[in-house]
């Protein structure tokens, strides 16, 4: 598969289907491309679907800290687009994807947020919400302030996992994990302090992109309230709530989540 210099980073992609729409997939933090393999195949007639592995996952280039970390993967995901796409986005991919919308809205077709990691979006709302957050992410934050990214490997699994038990997973995955936590403290600054100004007046609400903000039933109650806030901003958005499901929808769940995307297209 392909592997060049994307916005002057080594990075992978690969592609997905033959159907006639073009869309762009950000995976989630900790994943890889291929993680949208279950999803591709239920897309595959519709779409042709690229999919790329963000700065330090997968076969990208390890991660330097040579920019912020949510704005730079959003110049490489739009240096991959040769023309206009829908693009689909998984957690902290999903928030990459409205970063690329707002940078260059003529590029995006339609978006879809599945679980986006806005966690300032729902700060804003009130400051009740806001001390949830910062007690979910309370044992996180304690494990890297000591250094001690197993730790917090295990506690924001605990969160953001697919339910499995930390003690099962093999140790060369444990340390894997562990050596990617700078990831996620580096993905901080956007999704807390919003340091891209995604809710600077103004910025949201004048985007008009179809936009369909996804969800599983199961996951923490932030991300709903992230939703929330996103949908009183995003004037042509909808929403959807997959059943049984939480923050791994997209790989737990990939033929409802892909019925979702399915129909929402058809409706624009």
């Amino acid at each position: 598969m392909p592997n060049a210099r994307k916005a002057g980073f080594d990075t992978y992609w690969t592609t997905f289907g033959q159907g006639s729409r073009q869309a762009l997939m950000i995976h989630c933090g900790l994943s890889h491309s291929g993680a949208w393999r279950g999803m591709a195949r239920h897309l595959s007639g519709a779409m042709t679907m690229m999919a790329f592995d963000m700065p330090g996952h997968g076969r990208s280039g390890a991660w330097d800290g040579r920019a912020e970390l949510q704005g730079f993967t959003a110049e490489i995901g739009l240096d991959l687009l040769a023309e206009p796409a829908h693009l689909i986005g998984h957690s902290f991919g999903a928030t990459v994807a409205l970063r690329m919308a707002i940078m260059r809205p003529e590029m995006v077709l339609s978006l879809v947020l599945i679980e986006p990691v806005f966690f300032a979006v729902a700060a804003a709302e009130n400051s009740e919400v806001a001390r949830e957050i910062e007690e979910l992410f309370s044992s996180f934050n304690e494990s890297v302030l000591h250094d001690d990214m197993h730790a917090a490997a295990e506690a924001f699994l605990g969160i953001w996992g697919d339910g499995s038990d930390w003690k099962t997973i093999p140790k060369q995955d444990q340390d894997r994990l562990a050596g990617q936590m700078h990831l996620i403290v580096a993905s901080g600054p956007a999704l807390h302090q919003d340091v891209g100004g995604m809710l600077a007046p103004g910025v949201l609400t004048s985007l008009t992109i179809p936009t369909l903000l996804l969800e599983g039933a199961c996951s923490p109650r932030v991300v709903n309230q992230i939703n929330g806030g996103l949908a009183a901003r995003l004037p042509s958005s909808s929403r959807a709530i997959i059943s049984g499901a939480s923050h791994m929808v997209p790989i737990t769940h990939p033929k409802q989540v892909s019925a979702e995307i399915l129909h929402f297209q058809t409706q624009r």
